[in-house]
């Protein structure tokens, strides 16, 4: 009995050190990961800079921003799918070094095609990092409580990463060269290169496998050609040639791909992977948070500077508010998930979100910023938060491990697909309801506003309607009697 109580005191130092190094090892990877979403988004206010120095036109400054997206979007399949035949670490190593080296050649460029190069290459070491770091967070926590509770931490910070990215973006084209954007991509890398070896985990032998080169060059070549249509649609228009001819061979492809994922032995995508309807509503609900945050990026930025008059820097400013909130928001988001469930947790995130949008579509040319603006810049996020982490844990729960590196791409997917789908739809929306009103003899600004608010209405409507779905389709089943 004494001996037994002698060893009490050491079993709880040790597993004091594990939980220290557990908790090191999961702030790790979700700075990485946050850092790979910030990077998305963190040239968006210095593009004008950028095209100034390089002189670039229109069609060059459009690649530019879809780059990184492009190479994102349509690798994470692919980067998944290396993750679970050879390693996540190994994987996640590798990619956080591509990310690293590919952002320093970034900021050092000398010519336009020199950055475009570096921005697909930074985006193809994201996708390799992104589904092996999601995938490493049940190796640091693999009790089941602590899992859900951390994946839910894990799903705000996409919405984190971007909204950082966005302010940071203000800031450096305000305070110095656009180039400086590059240097918390850089720094992040190098840090986690050094000590993740010591935080992480060591990967069992590489299982091995073969793998679909077939689906993967179908997938990424589809994505990129639909995203690069979807970003030149809403300014070339739908019926273009340009739009139209990468927006149908990037469909074909897609639909190329299902076909190979059908017939494959050991396929890229398994078909009854994203078809379970719980997992299915969890990856909708990701994509609608995603393509909310970004239109309300987009489409409020162009209001603030071009209705309102603001500066680059005063635009980052009015964005502070989303962002605070969501950093507040994230800070309780493990333990409502904990306390009510995913279910209760990402109906009220829908509920919230929609409401956001709503107060914001109902801005007018002189709305005050304390009021709908406000409004929506805090609801909407309060609601981003639950929605991300909700989602985030039903679609994760229940997956082998073999697939960890597949849940993350598939959930990092969705989460691609909402900025390019979503965001093309609604600017298409808010477009035609603009020229509709300047038609009738409407001024500039009031059409563009009421072009912004119809398309965030819309916007309200449909998160009100994935409110109702996720009520049903997220029920837990019933117990016999």
């Amino acid at each position: 009995m004494a001996a037994a109580e002698r060893t009490r005191p050491a079993d709880a130092a040790e597993k004091a050190v594990r939980d220290r190094r557990s908790g090191r090892a999961f702030a790790l990877l979700a700075s990485v990961q946050f850092v790979l979403i910030l990077a998305m988004s963190v040239l968006n206010v210095v593009l004008p800079d950028i095209q100034g120095e390089f002189g670039l036109n229109r069609a060059e400054l459009a690649l530019l921003s879809a780059s990184y997206g492009m190479s994102f979007s349509g690798l994470l399949l692919l980067g998944g799918r290396l993750s679970d035949l050879y390693g996540n670490r190994r994987v996640f190593l590798l990619g956080t070094l591509v990310f690293g080296v590919s952002s320093a050649l970034a900021g050092l460029s000398t010519g336009v095609w020199m950055l475009l190069a570096a921005r697909f290459v930074q985006g193809a070491g994201a996708a390799l990092a992104v589904p092996a770091a999601m995938a490493l967070v049940r190796a640091v926590r693999p009790e089941p409580a602590r899992y859900a509770r951390a994946m839910a931490v894990w799903g705000g910070l996409a919405a984190s990463g971007g909204t950082a990215g966005m302010i940071l973006s203000g800031v450096v084209a305000s305070s110095g060269s656009w180039r400086w954007a590059f240097a918390v991509p850089v720094a992040v890398a190098a840090g986690t290169l050094a000590v993740a070896p010591r935080l992480i985990p060591e990967d069992a032998a590489p299982r091995g496998g073969r793998l679909d080169v077939l689906g993967a060059a179908l997938v990424t070549i589809g994505i990129a050609l639909l995203s690069y249509g979807l970003v030149e649609a809403p300014e070339r228009g739908w019926t273009s040639p340009v739009a139209l001819g990468t927006l149908t061979g990037g469909g074909v492809l897609l639909l190329a791909f299902v076909v190979t994922e059908a017939r494959v032995a050991q396929p890229l995508l398994p078909l009854s992977f994203p078809a379970s309807p719980r997992r299915a509503m969890a990856l909708l609900a990701v994509f609608l948070g995603a393509a909310g945050i970004t239109t309300i990026f987009f489409m409020l930025a162009l209001y603030f500077q071009e209705v309102r008059g603001y500066s680059a820097l005063e635009t980052s400013a009015a964005f502070l508010p989303f962002g605070l909130t969501l950093v507040v928001s994230g800070l309780s988001v493990g333990r409502l998930v904990q306390r009510f469930g995913p279910r209760v947790v990402l109906v009220t995130g829908l509920t919230l979100s929609g409401l956001g949008l709503a107060a914001l579509g109902m801005i007018g040319t002189d709305s005050p910023y304390v009021g709908a603006v406000l409004a929506g810049l805090v609801l909407f996020p309060a609601g981003a938060a639950l929605v991300f982490a909700g989602s985030t844990v039903t679609a994760t729960t229940d997956v082998p491990q073999d697939q960890a590196g597949l849940a993350g791409a598939v959930v990092n997917t969705a989460l691609e697909a909402g900025p390019a789908i979503g965001l093309a739809v609604l600017v298409t929306l808010a477009a035609g309801h603009t020229t509709d009103l300047e038609h009738t003899g409407t001024g500039t600004a009031s059409a563009l506003t009421s072009g912004y608010g119809f398309a965030f209405t819309i916007a309200a409507v449909a998160f009100a309607a994935a409110a109702v779905s996720a009520l049903f389709l997220l029920r837990p089943p019933r117990e016999d009697g």
